[in-house]
This record gives C-alpha cells, structure tokens and sequence, in this order.
C-alpha cells in the first residue's frame, strides 16, 4: 500500500475540498411572451405558457 512521504498542508486539502463544493448559478433565462424570467423547459410561472400555448390558467392577483 502506498504511504505518502510528506504531510499535505489543510490548505492544499481545503482549496482541493473547496473546489467541489461550489453552487453552480442555475441557467434562467426570458419568457419569449412576456419576458419575464424563468427556467428553460419549465412552464412560466408569470403568464402559464410554454411553447406558446396556455399551459395553466394565470390567477390575477388585486
């Protein structure tokens, strides 16, 4: 079994642990209806279409 020759620093081990543990940003992109942001491949929350038809029925708030 391999043993070896040196100790390795806790700051080549955390840099090296830290690298992994990143949050990616998510990919949001524009409804082309209304423009409002939403995620790709998702209905849009904001008007309820997706590929341009109605999808959900949209509740007006007052």
């Amino acid at each position: 079994m391999a043993v070896p020759k040196k100790k390795k620093a806790k700051a080549k081990t955390r840099t090296r642990k830290s690298n992994n543990s990143k949050v990616s940003i998510r990919n949001v992109g524009t409804c082309s209806r209304c423009g409002a942001p939403k995620l790709p491949h998702r209905v849009c929350p904001h008007c309820g279409y997706y590929k341009n038809r109605q999808v959900l029925p949209v509740v007006e708030y007052e």
